[in-house]
């Protein structure tokens, strides 16, 4: 059985879509050359998140501080891409690829397929930073199944840098800080067995992307041209660079400007408790904890584009190295910049959705063994944000901060209208009914 078959109609599907809502040519330019390696809406979304992913799991002394304790979070994202076999979830590879010339310097890939033991003993020889990348969900989940395997409490802790500690009768040891990034790819049955139940805390810490769509026959057997070769290698040379840069400095902040958090807090507060309503009180906590993911998220993007504008580094030397520690472009905190946070805040919008699709799914397999799920209704959601009178300007805005194209909108209005859910007062002026 296809498990997510039917999950959305093709309308919902295309509200679900990232990259076909933003503007490519804002993203930083190592982005933009990844993207373009992809052909169908859904590979450009899984190809943006999990590249995303890997960068920044090669992005050391970067942090941000988030909370009334000021708790230090890094740019470590765990993903997990949800689709049906023959969507072309494979396309994700090429995040993998992102990384190994860093791995090749630096050990940083932690296989899958490994017990709560090796996963430890790998993590604590690499000072706790690691990046996993499964192409198929079943080998982790499988060998889980073993007791002495399931390191899913150790990824959750990771998820939120806090000490792993491992106890034996002759040993005892502790990972401090730990820094995890992760992306799997599988199918429902597969997700589902890594998150078992909402109540698990580990489904508001792990990203979900949720795709819905059969890859064409005739692209499976397509062989990669020359050109993406180099424009994957060309793309991991320069994140090499910035990997390097970023490891012979001290350790840097993050910042988002203070009209930025304001506005990050005020959009979570008032977006989505009807959504919140919607699914129940289990899911405010990804709501919360979507505010960290969009700052991680902005926090990769802006680093990408500042170290993209300054001169690479092609080697190591001792004499570049003490320039890095020294240079004070290289040591003040960094600033997010505007585009970055619109877009990261975007991304965070159409994951929030994905999120409460996989939310409806797990919570159904509670009750039922084949969950039926009645899809998100963001139309409704969308009105019900609305005031009592509104105007075409006030509705576009609130549409486009949801990530919901213009035109997609007002043919929503008109459909209002069509079937008595608000009235037109005058010119762009509108009412809703009770």
């Amino acid at each position: 059985m296809n498990e997510i078959q039917n999950l959305n109609s093709s309308e919902e599907q295309e509200n679900l879509r990232i990259v076909e809502n933003m503007d490519v040519n804002n993203l930083p330019e190592l982005m933009q050359n990844v993207l373009s390696l992809a052909n169908t809406p859904a590979e450009k979304d899984m190809l943006l998140m999990s590249a995303l992913v890997a960068c920044g799991s090669v992005m050391p002394n970067l942090y941000c501080k988030y909370g009334i304790a000021a708790k230090r979070y890094y740019p470590n994202l765990q993903l997990f891409i949800v689709g049906s076999a023959a969507c072309g979830k494979g396309i994700a590879n090429l995040a993998l690829e992102l990384v190994k010339p860093i791995h090749k310097k630096t050990p940083l890939i932690i296989p899958g397929d490994a017990t709560y033991t090796a996963f430890y003993q790998t993590l604590a020889r690499q000072n706790g930073r690691g990046y996993i990348h499964e192409s198929e969900g079943s080998v982790i989940t499988d060998i889980w199944r073993s007791s002495t395997a399931n390191y899913n409490t150790a990824l959750r802790k990771a998820a939120e840098h806090e000490t792993i500690s491992r106890a034996r009768c002759r040993e005892a040891s502790v990972i401090e800080n730990p820094q995890v990034s992760m992306v799997l790819t599988g199918t429902f049955s597969q997700y589902h067995a890594l998150v078992p139940s909402i109540e698990n805390g580990y489904f508001s810490r792990l990203l979900t992307l949720i795709v819905d769509e059969h890859q064409a026959f005739n692209s499976r057997y397509v062989q990669p041209s020359e050109t993406s070769r180099e424009t994957i290698q060309t793309a991991a040379e320069q994140l090499y660079h910035l990997y390097e840069k970023l490891l012979f400095t001290k350790a840097r902040e993050f910042k988002l400007t203070t009209d930025q958090r304001t506005r990050l807090g005020k959009h979570l507060e008032t977006a989505y408790p009807t959504l919140i309503r919607m699914l129940g009180e289990d899911f405010h906590s990804v709501v919360l904890r979507m505010a960290v993911h969009i700052e991680r998220i902005a926090m990769i993007l802006t680093v990408l584009r500042l170290y993209e504008e300054k001169s690479p580094i092609t080697h190591t030397a001792s004499a570049d190295r003490s320039r890095l520690s020294r240079d004070k472009n290289y040591q003040s905190p960094i600033i997010c910049s505007p585009i970055d946070y619109a877009i990261a805040e975007l991304i965070g919008n159409k994951l929030l959705l994905h999120m409460a699709q996989a939310y409806q799914l797990v919570k159904g397999t509670e009750k039922i063994e084949a969950p039926k799920v009645k899809p998100l209704d963001q139309k409704a959601i969308l009105l019900s944000l609305l005031p009592a009178e509104f105007e075409s300007k006030t509705l576009v805005a609130e549409a486009q901060s949801q990530g919901i194209s213009r035109a997609t909108v007002l043919r929503w209005n008109d459909e209002w209208q069509n079937h008595g859910f608000i009235q037109k007062i005058k010119y762009g002026v509108y009412k809703k009914n009770a």
